[in-house]
């Protein structure tokens, strides 16, 4: 061996992670043009919906629209690739906010309408971007008001509130409230084959075929679209080869405080958005998000939202949409995002090709955007279910925001109730029901003190000093419990006392534990109920926070085939710590088949093993402060993160 070949280093088989992987050209490019294409309609209504309420030409609308493409794509680089502390680097795509549709429609017809009303709106956004840019870094720092219950909620409202958004596409926009326009059957046929079509590709097929499902869903419906007459492309023959976006093409931006508060107060709405968007492509992802991720997220927003101003284009976010599509598809790569946006760059400047594009019919989008809304919902719901709803407050803020996001969803006439100033949080369920997620967590686990567990009600936590002060009587009534009403762990925990802090008072009980006799441990154990058990005792309230109180039948008799099989084969119930299986029957049952393969003996200890670990949740619940070095570590957590 050459002396080259003795001090060359190690060859390192690092993995990268799906997120920076970089696919082979033809798979971006497909990939790519997914996302644009299930993008496209959400990218181009908001310009539409202002040209219409500002009274601009057809140039003036077709400007916009390039303007929008040109700036998404820009956008998308910067949130997907990023640079210094700018961008998340995750693959998120980056649209118009539909936030900011209202706010935009007064301000420009309060300027009085057409161009001037424009110029007023470019100015408002250049400057609600740059605040934006800078706050991003003391926004990320309020993230310990984002737990899983808000971010949770958040993302499910904004993959049910979007729901209606594929429903209006697929009847074509039209009302069964207005006679003279009926919902078309063939409407529907289009959309609900599409979406039949991503679903049974999806089935049939696998690995890169499967992964373009909506690409070809969206293809191949609208290619039976226009052989049947219902899709059109006249206009493709009009449109130039080349176009550009010249910055303040419409002329320089004008500043009105009003209009400026406007903005900055979509922004910060906008900025809870985002916030969610990034937990749940970080949840779909694998990827773990921190607070500097929340901050390059939003910096990327503040950016691109000043660049739109510049660029005759509006507020930026990313989109739930796309967030839904890399939840349906599974590519995780943000390179296919960063292709997105190239593609939209070029769509930008090519308008015959972005009338190509405009030319898929609104139902196909609404039968491919159903499955991606849904998607986004899913993820809500899966991070939902990192959430213990024990905790009734959880049950309150999950439940509240999202039934007010869906009032305002499902009425959104709502607004028209309330002031101008105020429609822009009543005039969107994904809005209102962010802010109640947030603001009723802030009041329920950051203001005042704490609420008792679903199971207890009227319950307070007690002192270490009321503690010491009881007689034997009053403490086993208050800890009787813990342990199924055991006498002999109680007078033995008791006899401990005082206790110098609750850690010692924790200990009395381990101690009891260990210390019973093979009789006293045989009484504590057969205490506790078998599986499936239907009765009201503590411990079968555990079976239903373990998801064994909503069972089918033949799941049900399984649980009870392997209570039985458990009990004759060590004598006494199978028991399992509920809470450590987070709601999950089949984690259970796995847990208990696997568990009749051990020694008597074992298994004795490992049965009083998860005894202790119900004690300790139910000491949790009953006792302040019950913890104090977690409580401490907690502490230190939320400081530095102020």
């Amino acid at each position: 061996m050459s002396t080259d070949q003795a001090l060359a280093p190690a060859p390192t088989n690092k993995r990268v992670h799906p997120v920076d992987e970089m696919l082979a050209v033809p798979k971006l490019a497909a990939y790519g043009l997914q996302h644009v294409l299930a993008f496209y309609a959400g990218a181009v209504l908001v310009p539409i919906l202002l040209a219409s309420a500002l009274h601009l030409t057809t140039t003036q609308l077709v400007h916009l629209i390039n303007a929008d493409l040109f700036t998404c794509g820009i956008a998308s680089l910067i949130q997907s690739v990023g640079f210094w502390k700018i961008g998340v680097r995750l693959p998120l795509l980056q649209g118009v906010t539909f936030t900011a549709v209202s706010p935009m429609i007064a301000i420009g017809l309060a300027a009085g309408g057409g161009t001037n009303g424009l110029l007023a709106i470019y100015g408002s956004v250049i400057v609600a971007g740059l605040f934006t840019f800078f706050m991003a870094p003391f926004f990320a720092k309020l993230l310990r008001f984002f737990p899983p219950v808000v971010t949770g909620s958040v993302i499910l409202i904004i993959g049910i509130a979007l729901l209606p958004v594929a429903a209006n596409d697929i009847v074509n926009g039209k009302t069964t409230l207005a006679l003279q326009n009926p919902v078309l059957l063939a409407d529907v046929a289009y959309a609900m084959g599409t979406l039949l079509l991503i679903v049974a590709i999806q089935r049939v097929f696998r690995g890169f075929l499967s992964t373009i499902a909506v690409l070809a869903g969206l293809v191949i419906g609208t290619l039976v679209a226009w052989a049947l007459g219902s899709a059109h492309f006249d206009d493709v023959g009009g449109a130039g080869w080349v176009g550009y976006t010249a910055p303040f093409y419409f002329g320089v931006p004008t500043f009105s405080g009003t209009a400026i508060i406007s903005m900055v107060v979509v922004m910060l709405i906008t900025a809870v958005e985002t916030t969610g968007d990034v937990y749940a492509t970080g949840e779909i992802v694998g990827k773990r998000i921190k607070r500097q991720d929340i901050a390059a997220a939003l910096r990327a927003d503040g950016l691109a939202t000043t660049i739109g101003g510049i660029l005759n284009s509006f507020p930026y976010t990313c989109f739930a949409e796309n967030v839904g599509l890399v939840r349906l598809t599974q590519v995780k790569s943000r390179w296919v995002v960063a292709t997105a946006g190239v593609i939209m760059i070029i769509l930008g400047s090519l308008p015959k090709a972005a009338a190509i594009v405009a030319g898929i019919p609104h139902p196909v989008l609404g039968g491919a955007a159903l499955a991606m809304f849904a998607a986004v919902a899913v993820v809500g719901i899966q991070t939902l279910g990192k959430v213990d709803f024990n905790d009734h407050r959880n049950i309150i803020i999950v439940g509240t925001s999202v039934g007010l996001g869906m009032m305002v969803t499902a009425q959104p006439f709502i607004a028209d109730a309330f002031p101008d100033w105020n429609k822009i949080i009543f005039g969107s369920g994904i809005t209102l029901g962010a802010l109640a997620a947030i603001l009723l967590n802030a009041i329920f686990k950051h203001i005042g003190g704490g609420a008792a567990v679903a199971g207890r009600p009227g319950d307070h936590l007690v002192t270490l000093n009321q503690v010491n002060g009881m007689t034997l009587e009053r403490f086993a009534e208050t800890f009787g419990r813990l342990v199924e009403g055991s006498p002999w762990v109680i007078e033995r925990a008791y006899a401990q006392r005082p206790f110098t802090d609750t850690v010692a008072l924790r200990s009395a009980f381990h101690d009891a534990l260990l210390s019973g006799s093979d009789a006293e441990q045989d009484t504590l154990l057969n205490s506790f109920a078998d599986l499936g058990t239907e009765d009201d005792g503590a411990y079968t309230g555990d079976h239903t926070a373990a998801g064994l109180g909503a069972l089918d039948e033949e799941t049900y008799a399984e649980v009870r085939e392997l209570a039985a099989t458990y009990r004759h084969r060590f004598g006494f119930p199978l028991i399992v710590s509920a809470r450590d299986v987070a709601a999950r029957y089949e984690r259970v049952l796995a847990n208990g088949w696997n568990r009749l393969a051990n020694a008597p003996s074992v298994e004795r200890a490992t049965a009083l093993i998860e005894i202790a670990k119900i004690a300790n949740y139910r000491f949790d619940d009953l006792v302040a402060d019950a913890n104090p070095i977690a409580s401490a570590r907690v502490a230190r957590f939320e400081q530095l993160n102020r």
